[in-house]
């Protein structure tokens, strides 16, 4: 996950990618600041602790829909920091202000839970640092934030440097909705990051690349501090011969555009069985070439700029490499005409026939590319090109054979497997979202990665008669 942002005397210099004009100068926080920032969210998580679950949640869920009050504007924040397009912007921001349902999940999650003669409690770890990305900007930072805070924890939130503005009307959000302390704002690059990971904290989450995960990882080693990574993927999809080729190519096209493909799940590996190829190569670069690059505020764009220069130029390389390697080019969709000189386009490409070797196969490329290769159609050869990566984090098996598909995505070493679907959009809330290998370390949202925030702490009674029924007034769910 390449980025790039730029500071100058202690400053973000925040700009839109699709303009290259500077929007904001964004103070960051001191490192030196990091250790009072850090004593005042202990002071303040004893009493949010001892403060009934129920009165969390109410409040959690307030802070999100108070979110509504700045829709337009964090959607246009949105597009100007990182040139997603309004569409996408609008449900994104959609989505954060109804996470109501997704914080109630969460205080269920919590709930103390009685197991014949045992009660387990759960104790929240003290001060957690959320680190959230920059491809998500206004729900990435719920996603840990919430189940870190109705867990009892005290927080202090770092996003990335490349969306200061959105991350800081998140923030605000939260921050008005609780008492004084339980979360505060960090800004900064990963200087910043470093300090905070660093600091006298019980738990860091983050979403990002896996290089920056193993960093975070080494540093909290010393101090056994709890986990959550949600890293990089490099995530396959498999298109066997019976396949509703229509609708395999029309998600193999939009989900790995989607975004302008900086999704961690985007499609990034199409490997189709090669007796139905030259039918789905033409059908994705029919479907591509609508893909125009543009503002993210013109209505006719389906994708904006990359979100810096150093992103777009990494996925150039990559392009660059497999078309010396071989790779042929299928279809380019058009740049609106007019871009700036400082604007960050890249055209949505198909390419095919990529050598095995390329980066392209091997690294994440986090850019709007459909790369396709062919394979013999075989279940065996499915999961092997399937796995034949460092990362795990989705995968994508397309098939009319639901026996066929089952089979495949047990065999594949990947944290979610979408069945004729592209996972992110059709998982439930409550199940979790898992990195396997080199995508990620615990656990991110569903029951089992709510859970994480906290620990929990078995209460054992003479006989299961004795266990109370409540615990500070919240009910004890019978297991």
């Amino acid at each position: 996950m390449v980025q790039g942002v730029a500071i100058e005397d202690g400053c973000i210099v925040d700009t839109d990618p699709a303009t290259g004009e500077v929007i904001a100068r964004v103070r960051c926080t001191p490192t030196s600041e990091v250790p009072a920032m850090v004593a005042r969210a202990r002071a303040a998580q004893p009493a949010w602790a001892a403060t009934p679950l129920a009165e969390r949640v109410s409040m959690l869920k307030g802070a999100c829909a108070s979110l509504a009050d700045r829709r337009d504007e964090l959607v246009e924040t949105i597009v100007r920091e990182m040139g997603k397009v309004r569409a996408e912007a609008e449900e994104e921001v959609s989505g954060a202000i109804g996470r109501a349902t997704y914080v109630e999940q969460i205080g269920a999650a919590n709930a103390p839970r009685q197991i014949d003669n045992g009660l387990v409690v759960r104790d929240a770890h003290g001060v957690v640092v959320v680190c959230s990305p920059w491809n998500f900007p206004a729900d990435e930072p719920l996603l840990l934030c919430l189940p870190a805070l109705c867990a009892g924890n005290a927080v202090i939130l770092k996003p990335s440097e490349v969306v200061p503005l959105v991350g800081a009307i998140v923030g605000d959000a939260l921050r008005r909705a609780l008492p004084e302390g339980v979360l505060q704002l960090a800004q900064g690059d990963g200087a910043v990051g470093a300090a905070l990971v660093q600091a006298d904290v019980q738990m860091v989450a983050m979403t990002g690349s896996s290089a920056t995960g193993k960093k975070i990882m080494a540093a909290c080693a010393p101090g056994l501090k709890r986990l959550v990574l949600e890293l990089g993927g490099k995530d396959p999809m498999i298109c066997f011969a019976d396949a509703d080729l229509e609708r395999a190519a029309d998600d193999a096209v939009a989900f790995s555009l989607f975004n302008c493909g900086q999704v961690c799940c985007s499609v990034e590996r199409v490997y189709v069985a090669e007796a139905i190829k030259s039918q789905f190569e033409a059908l994705c670069a029919l479907k591509a070439a609508a893909f125009t690059a543009g503002s993210g505020f013109d209505a006719d764009v389906r994708i904006g700029p990359m979100v810096s220069a150093m992103q777009r130029d990494a996925v150039a390389a990559q392009l660059d490499e497999a078309v010396k390697a071989g790779a042929r080019v299928l279809a380019q969709a058009p740049v609106k005409p007019g871009a700036p000189p400082g604007a960050t386009y890249f055209p949505a490409t198909v390419l095919t026939d990529v050598p095995e070797e390329c980066a392209i196969h091997r690294a994440e490329t986090f850019g709007p590319l459909v790369v396709i290769s062919p394979f013999d159609g075989s279940e065996a050869s499915a999961a092997r090109l399937a796995n034949d990566s460092e990362y795990g984090l989705a995968a994508y098996v397309y098939t009319r054979d639901l026996g066929k598909a089952a089979r495949v995505a047990c065999k594949i070493r990947a944290g979610q497997v979408g069945i004729n679907n592209w996972s992110l959009a059709k998982a439930p809330t409550r199940c979790p979202w898992v990195g396997a290998k080199g995508s990620g370390f615990g656990y991110h949202s569903g029951d089992d990665g709510w859970r994480q925030f906290s620990v929990p702490k078995s209460l054992i009674f003479d006989d299961a008669s004795l266990v109370p029924t409540e615990i500070d007034g919240t009910a004890v769910v019978r297991d």
